[in-house]
């Protein structure tokens, strides 16, 4: 038992990450940098706003974290700068990237898919998938220069299925996920690792504009095989693993944490 409880306090001893999408200590993007900062990373973090500007600094300073700074997803030109920053903090090179940020507007996880509007539609995949596309790209000269790199993103069933509510959500999701792949395919070849972790219904400030949230919840824990919730802790465990080098020959593979309700047709 202290043997592996010591291999989990080192396992990420000298590696250096980034983590985008942290909101508050509830949200999933934290629980992974709890994993990443107790196995001895080090961490950059980003925020989006100045309304959870404070609480992003407050936790990243509760894990020596070198840097933090504003990033809009959104814009190529923010993104570069993000990442010129997390090189001259990680002296060049950089070994993790967390991407946990994903948005739709709350009207349109509510009604019906149909009636999805063509900004909003595009302005969910904007944020949602492409900046994955985007922040690999930007870490792909940091992570070669490390000698390669492993890159976790979030995911999510209604990508690959109709979930009542999660609408063009899910759209997003299906874009991501192919992504994935894709990036998997063009950055294998510089030993660059890009995975997804699949979660249940887990309870973060982005699960509140979900209608119907608390049903979903309830269905999954009524329905999966193993009948328990899932809570941000189990998803930053798979994370980490993901991210980590026990799993150095995964990649383009999604991970589901979801009690295996994922696995069921009913």
């Amino acid at each position: 038992m202290a043997d592996s409880r010591l291999a989990l306090m080192s396992a990420f001893e000298g590696k250096r990450g980034l983590v985008l999408g942290v909101a508050n200590k509830r949200s999933i993007a934290w629980a992974i940098a709890r994993r990443l900062a107790d196995g001895g990373a080090q961490l950059a973090f980003t925020y989006q706003g100045e309304r959870i500007e404070s609480g992003v600094r407050e936790l990243a300073a509760s894990v020596d974290s070198p840097l933090v700074t504003e990033c809009d997803v959104r814009s190529d030109d923010d993104v570069r700068r993000v990442f010129d920053e997390v090189g001259e903090a990680f002296g060049g090179s950089l070994d993790l990237l967390v991407h946990s940020v994903a948005f739709a507007a709350a009207e349109d996880l509510e009604g019906r898919f149909t009636d999805t509007p063509r900004d909003r539609f595009w302005m969910a995949l904007d944020i949602s998938a492409y900046s994955l596309v985007a922040c690999a790209r930007a870490a792909e000269p940091l992570m070669e220069a490390a000698g390669g790199g492993a890159i976790v993103t979030m995911t999510y069933l209604g990508g690959e299925r109709a979930v009542p509510h999660y609408n063009v959500m899910g759209v997003a999701k299906a874009t991501l996920d192919s992504a994935v792949q894709y990036l998997a395919w063009d950055l294998g070849q510089k030993n660059i690792r890009v995975n997804a972790v699949s979660a249940g219904p887990v309870r973060t400030l982005a699960a509140r504009s979900i209608a119907g949230f608390p049903t979903m919840e309830a269905i999954v824990e009524e329905r999966s095989p193993l009948h328990r919730p899932i809570d941000a802790g189990d998803v930053g465990a798979a994370a980490a693993y993901l991210l980590s080098e026990d799993a150095k020959n995964i990649t383009a593979t999604t991970l589901y944490v979801d009690s295996g309700y994922h696995s069921v047709g009913m």
